[in-house]
């Protein structure tokens, strides 16, 4: 074999039987043969297990798809390059001209723009609610047929927590297919319920440290199959090696988690004494109107904390500013903490309506913690309070 044929076809490793890697390597290929077209006719058949283009599978993917699949309580899942990518194209290949989708207010604003720009233009229909309106949500859907309800719980950012139960119970009552985004509860929430359809963005809590992007969409095998060929058409695939790094993250995944919720507790703890704070709202808290429909939903009360700051936009940007140990940026779930201030979390498509539902003033901010020492985590937010209180002080 001549040199620039064997850089091309270079010798092959058979790893025995026996001798197994201990983590499972990365398929960082794009194409997969057999060794005769009878084998490869049978898979495209569906006679035979296999892998043919990455597109399509993948044995990386395909670990991580049943670990999500099992961490979820349920049968199947497909992973996508993005969180939007699972929830805007599982309503895409649910959907067809004609249907009717129910949506909230306090939702993921590019799932909420898919469903109102998108899908509208291709004649899909909407009716927009408030989550909170559970008699809202049965009245439509005894009045309008709908394929589809659209949520998330909590509600990013002013963390609203679904009666997942009633509305999925509603939903099967009048023909309607359920879709959660389950991001911000965590993929070890709420698979006890009948959910028909979870996404996830791997991107938050399951990769956990904010290097890699992903989705996912978990269902029974039924509707996954029947998704399946959609979505290798819509083609926005995940990686092999963001697969391989997602699954990593995952081995810490319960360790952070407990971590970020223990910090989140304390930290609200710690807020909810301040007279600067006004709203905290976290579902851990006694006070929190949801607290026990939380309790009795969820294994645990998540890493996001939202409230209101004395002072309004002005006092909240520099309350921003002033903090160290947590960065102004998008995105949650991951091992540092994070804030957003309310001029990076104000609806600017909303009217003065939705804007009520939705919770969002213009002195909210949202803050996403992470796993550092929590009393360090106290300490920045105590002087960035002092700084956001000094420019009060000064407006005034």
């Amino acid at each position: 074999m001549k040199p620039s044929t064997l850089v091309t076809h270079p010798p092959h490793v058979t790893v025995p039987d026996d001798n197994r890697a201990l983590v499972a390597p990365i398929y960082q290929s794009v194409k997969f043969t057999f060794d005769s077209v009878d084998e490869t006719e049978r898979l495209s058949h569906g006679e035979r297990e296999g892998f043919w283009y990455s597109r399509k599978s993948n044995p990386t993917l395909r670990q991580l798809e049943l670990t999500l699949a099992g961490l979820q309580g349920r049968e199947a899942c497909l992973l996508t390059a993005s969180g939007a990518a699972a929830v805007n194209l599982s309503m895409l290949a649910l959907c067809k001209q004609g249907d009717h989708v129910i949506c909230f207010a306090e939702m993921y604003q590019p799932t909420r723009n898919m469903i109102l720009r998108v899908l509208e233009r291709y004649g899909v229909r909407h009716t927009l609610l408030s989550i909170d309106d559970v008699d809202g949500i049965e009245r439509t859907l005894a009045g309008t047929p709908t394929r589809l309800v659209v949520f998330e719980s909590p509600s990013n950012p002013v963390l609203k927590v679904a009666d997942v139960s009633r509305i999925t119970a509603i939903a099967k009552k009048h023909g309607a297919l359920t879709l959660l985004d389950n991001t911000l509860a965590g993929i070890h929430n709420h698979g006890q319920f009948d959910v028909d359809v979870f996404v996830h963005s791997l991107t938050k809590y399951i990769s956990g440290h904010g290097d890699v992007l992903g989705g996912a969409v978990i269902a029974n095998r039924e509707i996954i199959d029947a998704l399946r060929a959609d979505m290798a058409i819509f083609g926005a695939s995940l990686d092999p090696h963001a697969a391989f790094l997602i699954q990593r993250g995952l081995k810490t995944y319960f360790l952070r988690y407990e971590r970020q919720c223990q910090n989140a507790m304390a930290l609200a703890e710690y807020l909810v004494s301040r007279p600067e704070v006004l709203e905290l709202r976290y579902p851990g808290l006694k006070s929190h109107a949801q607290h026990e429909l939380t309790l009795a939903q969820q294994h645990d009360f998540g890493s996001m904390i939202t409230f209101d700051l004395q002072g309004g936009p002005e006092a909240a940007r520099r309350f921003a500013e002033a903090l160290s140990l947590f960065s102004i940026s998008a995105s949650l779930g991951s091992t540092e903490s994070l804030v957003l201030p309310p001029q990076l979390l104000q609806p600017r498509d909303f009217d003065p309506q939705q804007i009520a539902w939705s919770a969002i003033t213009d002195s909210t901010v949202r803050l996403s913690v992470g796993i550092e020492d929590s009393q360090d985590l106290v300490m920045d937010i105590e002087q960035a309070l002092a700084a956001s209180a000094a420019c009060r002080i000064k407006g005034q």
